[in-house]
């Protein structure tokens, strides 16, 4: 699964690697980023526009736009399936933007924390899914979730799963609102490369969601 995960790059470089002009409103370096919080994302269409959704996807026919589990992750063997992502899978697919995710690594009765960035420190794009709730009064409300998989080899001996990250060759097939085969979309949800990630122990201030600090994606010896 992904429940945490960082995104302390600038504007500006988000901006230039991820093609949108849009300047959302409010944004600052998150260091720790979870669940029901608002984070940054990319729809497509003509342009690209970047903005603020929830974490934890409210399907558009839900009635009452409350979940007792919040939608945080849609697993990619199931996704063009199941009632809740599989109509966002086909009209309503995003970028959730960050340059690390934490896992937590079972060590006899412990938990490691751990992050996971690229080797080279850039930002990436998640496979995300979006959708836009309407109450009865016009108020809306836009989430969305992350798409995982099966682990690495480098997440493999932390966790059995991870996030799905968009290569930058297939993250405009991604955006593009004029594809609706569900075949096509699905083979792009795919391990990233062994060799381009790499994973460290950080510090188990990590733990708790309130502590969205830069210390916590900091390595520990």
């Amino acid at each position: 699964m992904c429940g945490r995960y960082s995104l302390t790059s600038s504007l500006s470089e988000l901006a230039q690697r991820f093609e949108f002009d849009s300047e959302p409103e409010g944004f600052v370096p998150r260091y720790n980023v979870s669940p029901t919080q608002q984070v940054l994302a990319v729809v497509g269409g003509q342009t690209r526009r970047a903005g603020f959704m929830r974490w934890g996807l409210i399907p558009s026919w839900s009635k009452d736009g409350l979940s007792s589990r919040p939608l945080i992750n849609a697993r990619a063997e199931t996704v063009a399936e199941k009632p809740s992502f599989r109509d966002s899978l086909k009209r309503r697919r995003c970028l959730v933007l960050a340059d690390g995710f934490y896992e937590w690594q079972r060590v006899g009765d412990a938990k490691r924390p751990m992050r996971v960035t690229m080797r080279s420190g850039e930002p990436f794009a998640f496979a995300g899914l979006w959708s836009k709730w309407t109450d009865s009064d016009g108020s809306s409300i836009s989430s969305c979730a992350i798409i995982t998989t099966a682990a690495n080899e480098v997440l493999k001996p932390i966790h059995h799963r991870m996030p799905v990250i968009l290569s930058k060759e297939v993250e405009d097939l991604w955006l593009d609102t004029a594809l609706d085969d569900s075949q096509t979309l699905t083979q792009l949800l795919e391990p990233y490369p062994d060799d381009a990630l790499e994973a460290y122990e950080v510090s188990a201030l990590v733990n708790s969601a309130s502590n969205d600090v830069p210390e916590v994606t900091e390595p520990i010896s």
